[in-house]
């Protein structure tokens, strides 16, 4: 028996002799793993042979089960293949895992990225479970793994005795230098040629040392020095700073170009010529390979043991992952390098918007401590609260039948409340966060247009967007094309206008009809809290919770409504959800978008309108729709029309924006808590469980791909979820933020926690991503552009019609009967009164439903509302204070976008994209560019010249001494010969 082992930190490999007792398990093992090495050579020595005799082994592992000497002699004394049957395989298998860990603890560790020969670097790997039954799986791998060996690529399996569950196989991938070289070229990959001069030297800011608290140390923050970077060209290869060609091109860099190349390998035969049949997305969906990931370069709790590796996942989660570093800046250059720039993009625009959140936050408590400071100014709620005035008011039922008549007094609590968010500071509140969402978009553009700079990106779309285009789409290209930009012919899907037309309607008829779905729910939630809120007034009038001191006041028929109408609301949005996405990928594929980049921004507009939808319908109902369509007494608006019954909702008589509040607070802050739950604990559960029996082994034989093909997979999809949950959030706090100027702190709570959750979970629940380019946050952008637009409309349109702001306003300054600017005498002018005589049978309260201190002495009722009393000529239609307060209400909404908008529109003008100084350096990049390869191209002429001048000289030389001889011996001598040496040489000295 042969132990083998790499160099350090090495995979190790037994490998058995035929002879031993599970030949038949490694001999196969040994045979696929050097006929899927691919075409690489021979393969490399290792430097460490430990050679031990495989029979003592045996012998010793089969006495640890005989019960004396003589059965051990006997069972030494059989040949291999008696044993073997003699077993079977459930007791080769428990021998073979007894075997391998009496060995390898001399062997150095599995947990490495390295093939056997501790050399080529794993780039990729592939798994699956061999199943004998299925031929045709077994051909598409062989066919596809000999495709992978033609392109360039080296393959080493391991046999699925080596793997934990001993049934997985795994392939795995290295990408020689000539691939990458090859690929490096194709996709344009940036790569250094010169250190860079353009340091960013501003000032020092003063009192710098007290953000050092914050800071992280600058190997972490910047782990690669700034260098000029152009397009890798393979026959240029020498222009660049090439010091290693091992570690010349990062592992996220590899990783990539494997994909590109897994992603257009085929897996039939040449001659079978079915170009759709490609691409290991496809193998995968299929089951004939089970997972196809990069490897993360250590243990995410301790470093690599081989020194070779770069540790740089312990670096990340020592230094970001861990939620005690939720204070310290994010180490972002070296997310883009472990990660890639598209999630290095993702956590950078999170931090920004964290870090801008916190203005927000603080302004937002700042107009909260205002209406708690001036809660004993509240004039309106000391009435309603008054004996003298509120105890004396007599309120309409809110229902029919099952409602009686109520004292305004009852509301005392939900009118205190409401002026906590319902005052003055309500107004300056929403007029800042106008200003602020543009201040956030525009200081956004700036930081994205650095980081474009420094991760060179801002060539982006000009070079890398053609070459990202789907696998999906290549295989139904039929037609070739002349590119106006390029002028080289490219593939295209040849498509007529019918086709395109057809499924164009059937996609947008299907969002409709998903959108459709959305409002037809939440019309059954409305449904719903209409039809239960009589049952819960009738049920509640004499519920024991009633003569409960503390919390007795504040549960009420509109508080159980509330609740229990948000839950089930929940419920939908939940359930909906599951296949809110299945829907929108299945219409997104039908259109066969060209670019990855077209793809997500397609996926992303339609899963944004049905969260949108989604999410703030029943938010939209409260602030706009609730308790403006109710009528009066006698004539009360209803749902569906009489013969249902369902008579509109008023609001809560604290006021419309309380339970626009509570509203918001329900849903942002469940969501917010759900998800967070959901994205740490669901992975941490399912990892724990996946992996509970390779937990049991040591850790020489629990290898780097076990340990990541147990984790969970991050998915193609997986920060879109995260950026529609930010951008939901976002408009949490900008289209409703009037109504409760506290949710920008609960969103900079949440958002605290979830850069640490993502990168957390990123870091040491998810399998590593395949790296990918992105130069911003794509169509998020425009989305985000189209909230803080709507979010000035939403917020004038809260507090003129939602908030009671503009009535109070009016009255104090044009109503109040002692010409005073306070509000005594409001809640009496807001109040209309109604002969209860008057109201229909239909609309009465039931014998019992009134209150015991209700008698027939009262014969009016109040309601919110401005119109005539009974016996005006004009009874029961609209004043003439309604229409002047309904002028005021649009002449504000006219006021206050344009003011926000000029301010906004003044402020993104101000404000330039991209930073000059970013600017300047990339001129200069460009102009240096141009210039060293100039340079490199005349030197390299110079030396071709130089070289072929001299090879002319020589043989120049050569010539006239034959010519001498000749002359010699004839006496000619031929001019032109001489003539034309000395020009060669001419030219030779010159250059």
């Amino acid at each position: 028996m042969h132990r083998i082992t790499g160099k350090a930190g090495g995979d190790s490999l037994i490998e058995m002799s035929p002879t031993d007792s599970f030949s038949d398990d490694m001999n196969g093992y040994d045979q696929r793993a050097s006929s899927r090495t691919g075409s690489q050579g021979p393969s490399v020595s290792p430097p460490d042979v430990c050679v031990e005799t495989c029979e003592s082994l045996n012998t010793s592992l089969v006495c640890l089960d005989s019960s004396d000497l003589s059965d051990c002699i006997q069972y030494r004394s059989q040949p291999s293949e008696q044993i073997s049957a003699l077993f079977g395989l459930s007791r080769k298998r428990s021998l073979f895992l007894k075997y391998r860990s009496r060995i390898d603890k001399q062997q150095q560790s599995k947990d490495s990225v390295f093939f056997r020969d501790g050399v080529r670097r794993i780039d990729f790997v592939l798994s699956y479970v061999d199943d004998k039954d299925d031929e045709r799986k077994q051909e598409k791998r062989r066919v596809y793994e000999s495709n992978l060996v033609k392109v360039g690529l080296e393959l080493e399996t391991e046999d699925k005795s080596e793997s934990e569950d001993g049934k997985t196989y795994f392939v795995k991938i290295h990408a020689s230098w000539e691939v990458l070289a090859t690929y490096a070229n194709v996709l344009k990959i940036k790569v250094p040629f010169k250190v860079a001069d353009t340091q960013d030297n501003s000032r020092e800011i003063p009192m710098n040392w007290l953000s050092t608290p914050f800071r992280l140390p600058k190997d972490i923050m910047h782990p690669e020095p700034d260098y000029f970077t152009a397009p890798f060209n393979k026959e240029k290869s020498d222009f660049f700073l090439i010091e290693d060609k091992d570690t010349f091109f990062p592992p996220s860099t590899r990783n990539r170009i494997v994909y590109y190349i897994l992603s257009r390998c085929s897996y039939i035969r040449e001659e079978c010529g079915d170009a759709d049949k490609k691409g290991i997305k496809r193998l995968l969906n299929n089951g004939t390979y089970t997972s196809a990931f990069p490897l993360h370069d250590s243990r995410y709790w301790t470093k690599s043991k081989d020194a070779n590796c770069e540790s740089e996942r312990y670096t990340l989660y020592k230094h970001w992952a861990r939620f005690l570093c939720f204070f310290k800046e994010q180490p972002l250059d070296l997310v883009r390098k472990y990660y890639g720039e598209k999630i290095g993009i993702y956590f950078a625009w999170l931090g920004f918007y964290t870090e801008m959140l916190l203005f927000a936050a603080v302004v937002g408590t700042l107009c909260f401590i205002y209406g708690f400071l001036t809660y004993d100014n509240n004039e309106w709620s000391k009435e309603i609260c008054s004996e003298q005035i509120g105890g004396n008011i007599v309120m309409c039922p809110l229902c029919d039948k099952k409602c009686g008549f109520w004292k305004l007094n009852t509301t005392c609590n939900s009118s205190w409340q409401s002026h906590l968010f319902d005052n003055v500071a309500t107004v300056f509140f929403a007029i800042f966060m106008g200003i602020w969402v543009t201040l956030f978009l525009e200081f956004w553009k700036r930081r994205q247009a650095r980081l474009e700079y420094e991760w060179d990106l801002f060539d982006f779309e000009e070079e890398q967007q053609q070459l990202q285009l789907r696998p999906e789409y290549e295989t139904k290209c039929n037609d070739r094309k002349l590119n106006p930009i390029t002028k080289e012919p490219e593939w295209v899907l040849d498509r007529t206008v019918t086709d395109i037309a057809g499924k164009l309607c059937l996609c947008w008829v299907t969002v409709m009809f998903w959108i459709s779905l959305i409002i037809a729910c939440i019309i059954g939630v409305i449904a719903y809290r209409l039809a239960v809120y009589a049952a819960f007034a009738s049920i509640m009038k004499d519920s024991p919770t009633n003569k409960l001191e503390v919390v007795g006041p504040y549960i009420t028929p509109q508080l159980a409504t509330s609740v229990t109408a948000s839950c089930i609301n929940f419920v939908i949005i939940m359930i909906l959800n599951l296949m809110y996405e299945k829907v929108a990928i299945w219409i997104t594929d039908m259109e066969i978008p060209k670019t990855h980049v077209e793809y997500e921004n397609k996926l992303t507009v339609k899963m944004f309108l049905f969260q949108f939808v989604n999410y703030y319908s029943s938010c939209f109902y409260v602030a706009f729709f609730k308790g403006k369509f109710v009528g009066y007494p006698g004539d009360y608006a209803y749902m569906f029309g009489k013969w249902s019954k369902l008579r509109n909702e008023e609001c809560d008589p604290g006021g419309c924006l309380i339970e626009l509040t509570t509203q918001l607070v329900i849903v942002m802050t469940g969501k917010q808590v759900w998800g967070n739950i959901q994205e740490a604990l669901l992975p941490w559960l399912m990892n724990w469980w996946g992996s509970r029996k390779a937990r049991k082994h040591p850790e020489s034989l629990y290898s780097r791909w076990e340990q990541d093909h147990d984790l969970q997979g991050f998915g193609q999809l997986g920060l879109f979820d995260e950026y529609l949950e930010m951008v939901i959030q976002f408009g949490f706090i900008t289209l409703f933020v009037a109504s409760f100027p506290l949710a920008p702190l609960l969103a900079l709570i949440n958002n605290v926690i979830e850069v640490r959750v993502d990168a957390w979970k990123l870091t040491t629940q998810f399998r590593r991503p395949v790296a990918a380019k992105a130069h911003s946050i794509g169509a998020w952008q425009e989305i985000l552009n189209g909230i803080a637009v709507f979010s000035v409309v939403t917020n004038a349109f809260i507090v003129a019609f939602t908030s009671d702001m503009i009535p109070r306003l009016v009255y104090m300054y044009a109503y109040q009967p002692d010409g005073e600017m306070n509000m005594k005498g409001y809640i009496n002018n807001s109040l209309s009164v109604f002969n209860i005589s008057a109201i229909p049978p239909e609309n009465s309260p039931e014998n019992g439903e009134n209150p015991s201190w209700f008698n027939d002495s009262i014969t009016t009722c109040r309601y919110r509302d401005y119109r005539y009393p009974p016996g005006h000529e004009k009874q029961y239609s609209h004043t003439m204070q309604f229409w002047h307060i309904l002028a005021a209400k649009l002449a504000f909404i006219i006021i206050m976008e344009h003011v926000v908008f000029m301010v906004k529109y003044f402020v993104a003008w101000l404000i330039p994209d991209v930073p000059a100084d970013v600017r300047a350096r990339i001129k200069r990049e460009r102009y240096l560019v141009q210039k060293n390869l100039h340079d490199y191209e005349v030197e390299k002429l110079k030396i071709q010249l130089s070289q072929q001048g001299n090879h002319e000289c020589a043989a120049g030389s050569l010539r006239v001494d034959s010519l001498s001889a000749l002359r010699s011996q004839s006496m000619r001598f031929d001019s032109s010969v001489s003539s034309d040496h000395n020009l060669t040489c001419e030219v030779a000295t010159f250059v």
